[in-house]
């Protein structure tokens, strides 16, 4: 069967992970260069733009393409795009570095990982970016949080991978846009719906993944596991679940877990449309969009990520949304339904927060059956048992 996977935003898929000899040459000079240590999410942003996830950004942008998004949500050539990707320094460090030099960007451990073909630095404004993109400057946002607390000056210009960051458990199950997409060939499948979660899955999930998958070939649940908060469930707890979920419920022939390596910004809207076109890069030809996508807090509304999709003309963004309203299990209906397909009240409906969930299994208590399957519940129960 010839494949008709959707091409990646732009048309091409970026490489900008070294090999061979350019590697070894490059890690050598990398000693000698200047170097610059990045935080958790400039390191993600560095893997992602180097494996394609990023396409086609081939490194972190300059002052035209992002003033670009911020203000229109575009590139500066006019390709849809929501989310500044910069790597942001303190006034003190842009002064120590020169445009048109190379720079070494180190990890925690003081490894080299990258090389950045540094070509402009310039002045940003974090409020208005603030302003635009996370559309608050409350200080109790964590985007705004770590715009506060990095630098206002940013670096700009392609990237060079030279070092993978090490993902431990998680690394067999990794797979990168050139990967997925080899994947979803081999099997014939010419659509393909991507489903992102940063939370275990529970049954309104499963609901939703199985009402997706009967309008596409296949199935990519694609977790991320970049920094997120600090009361998030844990990664290693999370991708437990998902093995369990698949092994337990989801038609292998059907479905592939990948882990996407990726920081939230907690950008709600905006973010979801982030999200939708780096699963185009893998691949996906449709993209789940839940009840407050990406959000967090009360900073936004419900369906606000939903409708975001909206503001772009057909076939702009080039992959296409499947939009859910809240999920729950109706006690009536003996069933999952939502607000489209359920009549009955909130009474009958068992809905259960983040907060109560983690109540449960701090206290030791079971979760109900019609909230998670019972071996996703172990998996929780015995990671809650000593906290």
């Amino acid at each position: 069967m010839t494949s008709q996977l959707i091409r990646p935003h732009g048309g091409k898929l970026i490489n900008r992970t070294l090999e061979g000899r350019d590697l070894e040459q490059s890690i050598d000079r990398a000693e000698k260069l200047p170097r610059l240590k990045l935080n958790s999410r400039q390191l993600s942003d560095v893997e992602l733009i180097a494996i394609g996830a990023f396409s086609p950004l081939t490194g972190f942008m300059g002052k035209k393409d992002y003033e670009n998004v911020v203000d229109n949500q575009r590139l500066e050539n006019g390709l849809p795009w929501t989310i500044p990707v910069t790597l942001a320094v303190s006034k003190e460090e842009s002064e120590r570095l020169r445009p048109s030099s190379d720079i070494a960007l180190i990890d925690d451990r003081e490894q080299i990982v990258a090389i950045l073909h540094l070509e402009e630095i310039y002045k940003y404004d974090r409020n208005h970016e603030a302003e635009l993109v996370l559309k608050t400057t409350s200080d109790t946002h964590p985007g705004v949080q770590y715009l506060s607390g990095v630098g206002e000056y940013c670096l700009a210009g392609p990237i060079s991978l030279l070092r993978r960051p090490d993902r431990g458990e998680f690394t067999n199950y990794l797979l990168d846009p050139k990967e997925t997409r080899f994947l979803f060939e081999h099997r014939g499948w010419n659509t393909v719906v991507g489903f992102q979660t940063r939370n275990p899955v529970h049954r309104a999930h499963e609901y939703i993944l199985k009402c997706a998958l009967e309008t596409v070939d296949g199935l990519l649940l694609h977790p991320l596991v970049g920094e997120t908060k600090s009361e998030d469930i844990p990664a290693e707890v999370r991708l437990q679940c998902y093995v369990a979920l698949l092994d337990s419920a989801l038609p292998s022939s059907r479905a592939v877990l990948s882990l996407y390596p990726a920081a939230m910004r907690y950008a709600g809207p905006r973010e979801a449309i982030f999200h939708a076109i780096a699963r185009k890069n893998y691949g996906c030809s449709h993209f789940v969009v839940g009840r407050d996508h990406a959000g967090v807090g009360n900073f936004y509304g419900t369906y606000d990520a939903q409708r975001k999709f909206l503001e772009f003309e057909p076939g702009e963004l080039g992959i296409t949304p499947i939009c859910f309203d809240a999920t729950f299990y109706c006690k009536k209906c003996a069933a999952m339904a939502s607000e489209k397909t359920c009549k009955h009240g909130p009474a009958e409906r068992l809905v259960l927060s983040g907060t109560k969930v983690r109540e449960l299994l701090r206290a030791g208590e079971n979760l109900p059956i019609e909230f998670t399957r019972p071996e996703v519940a172990e998996i929780l129960r015995e990671a809650y048992r000593d906290n």
